[in-house]
C-alpha cells in the first residue's frame, strides 16, 4: 500500500508514524511544502510544546472546542489525552502537567517532541519529501492522483494534515474536489489597544479579570497579560477563540469592558472597599488595593478615575468612591484591531464535517482520501487542546479504513 501525507506538522507526523505502525509493509511519503518540518511543534508553548492538557473528564475536555466538540467527543472516545501521554511515555519521553493543566514533555523543550517525530518516522522508514507542494487531488480509478510540484504521482491512500489555512484560497485545491470549506478566520489573538497609558504596564499580569465584548453576550475569565500592543493571556485568547466569528464580522473594532476583579459585581467590590476605607482611613489610596490588585495597576487605575495617589482614604467622597468602583468593575477600551503570531496561528474554519465520515475522518467526496489536525474545522482554546484534536485525528486517520 502507498500513502502520501500532505504536511510535515505535528498531525502528519503524528500519522505517519501511526500508519506506518498500523501498516507495517507499506510505503508511507510525507509531502511538506516548505523547507521546514514541525515549525508549530517547535515554538509552541513558548519553545516547550504544550502537548495537550490533564483535564480528566472527556466531557469537560470537549467544552474547550468552541467548533468540533460534539464530534470530537465522541473521538476522544477512542483516542484522548490520558492515550497520548501514555504514547509519549511509551517511546520515552514523559510528559508533565503544570498548576493551569497544560502539559508539556519532562526536558522542558519543544525539541524533544520534533526529535522523537523526526527520529521515529526514520527509524520506521518513513520518506519525507520538503519544498513538494500539491496543488490538485482527484480520484482516478482505484487510486488517488495527486499533483506535486507539477508532477503528478498515484497513491492508494492520501491523508491531508496541511494545518489551518488563514484564506479561503489556500483551500481552494480542496474545495474544486468537491468538499464544503467552512470560511477560515483566525483565532486565539490578541487586542491591540489604542489606550497608551495602560500599554505603559506592559508586562503587568492580573491572575482574575472578567473581560467582556460589549453588545454581545461573549465574556471570559481568566489572566490577563498587558503587553506594549494592548491585551492578552488567557482570558483574551480564550475570548478570541469563542468569538472568532463575531470579531472577525466586526473588523476587529470593537469595545471590551474589563472587571480587574474578576466578576463584575458592584456592591462585592463596595463592600470591599468600605472594609478597606473602615480599617485605613488615614492612609493614603495607593497603599491599600482591592483584591490584592497590583500596584501598577492600581495607580493607574486611580489616575484613571481622578483620584490622587496621595489622598487619604478618610477623604475619598461618596461620588469619588463610585466612580473608582466603577473603574475597577466596568473598565472600558476600544480594541482596534487584532495581533497574532504567525508560527503559532489557529484557524477558525477549514473542512466542513459535512463533508467527511467522522468514524473515520474519510472524505465523502473521493474514497481512501483522510483528513486529520486543523485542516478540519475543529479548533480548541489555548491550554494543549488544539494538539490534542490534532493527535486524535491523526490516530484515527492513520487507521485508513
Amino acid at each position: 500500500m502507498k500513502t502520501a501525507i500532505i504536511g510535515g506538522g505535528a498531525s502528519g507526523f503524528f500519522t505517519a508514524i501511526n500508519a506506518k505502525e498500523n501498516f507495517p509493509n507499506s510505503e508511507i511519503i510525507i509531502f511538506e511544502k516548505s523547507n521546514k518540518l514541525l515549525t508549530k511543534v517547535l515554538v509552541s508553548g513558548g519553545g516547550r510544546c504544550n502537548v495537550t492538557n490533564s483535564e480528566s473528564s472527556v466531557s469537560v475536555f470537549s467544552k474547550s472546542y468552541p467548533r468540533g466538540e460534539r464530534h470530537l467527543k465522541k473521538l476522544f472516545g477512542r483516542f484522548n489525552n490520558q492515550d497520548v501521554i501514555e504514547w509519549f511515555k511509551n517511546k520515552g519521553v514523559e510528559l508533565v502537567s503544570e498548576e493551569d493543566g497544560r502539559m508539556f514533555p519532562k526536558s522542558n523543550t519543544s525539541q524533544t517532541i520534533y526529535d522523537l517525530f523526526v527520529s521515529e518516522s526514520e527509524k520506521l522508514g518513513v520518506r519525507v519529501n520538503l519544498k513538494s507542494t500539491v496543488t490538485s487531488i482527484k480520484q482516478e480509478g482505484k487510486q488517488i492522483a495527486i499533483q506535486v510540484n507539477g508532477q503528478k504521482l498515484l497513491f492508494d491512500k492520501v491523508i491531508v494534515c496541511s494545518g489551518g489555512s488563514p484564506k479561503l484560497s489556500g483551500l481552494e485545491w480542496l474545495k474544486s474536489s468537491g468538499h464544503k470549506i467552512e470560511d477560515p478566520v483566525p483565532s486565539l489573538f490578541t487586542f491591540n489597544i489604542l489606550n497608551k497609558k495602560i500599554t505603559r504596564l506592559m508586562g503587568l499580569s492580573v491572575p482574575n479579570a472578567l473581560v467582556s465584548i460589549e453588545g454581545t453576550k461573549l465574556k471570559n475569565t481568566g489572566s490577563l497579560l498587558i503587553t506594549h500592543w494592548g491585551f492578552s493571556g488567557p482570558a483574551v485568547l480564550k475570548l478570541s477563540s469563542i468569538g472568532a466569528r463575531i470579531l472577525a464580522f466586526k473588523n476587529y473594532n470593537f469595545k471590551i469592558s474589563v472587571s480587574w476583579c474578576g466578576e463584575n459585581n458592584f456592591e462585592k467590590v463596595k463592600k470591599e472597599m468600605h472594609s478597606i476605607i473602615n480599617a485605613n482611613k488615614k492612609k493614603k489610596l495607593l497603599s491599600k488595593r482591592p483584591n490584592n490588585l497590583p500596584k501598577r495597576l492600581w495607580s493607574y487605575l486611580l489616575e484613571r478615575s481622578g483620584l490622587p495617589e496621595e489622598k487619604p482614604y478618610s477623604e475619598l467622597g461618596k461620588k469619588q468612591l463610585n466612580k473608582l468602583i466603577n473603574t475597577i468593575c466596568n473598565d472600558g477600551y476600544l480594541v482596534n484591531g487584532k495581533t497574532t503570531f504567525k508560527e503559532e496561528f489557529v484557524t477558525c474554519g477549514g473542512i466542513s464535517l459535512k463533508s467527511l465520515n467522522l468514524k473515520n475522518l474519510e472524505s465523502k467526496h473521493i474514497k481512501n482520501l483522510y483528513f486529520a489536525g486543523e485542516i478540519l474545522d475543529i479548533d480548541g482554546i489555548t491550554g494543549g487542546f488544539n494538539f490534542q484534536a490534532a493527535w486524535t485525528t491523526a490516530f484515527i486517520a492513520s487507521k485508513l479504513k
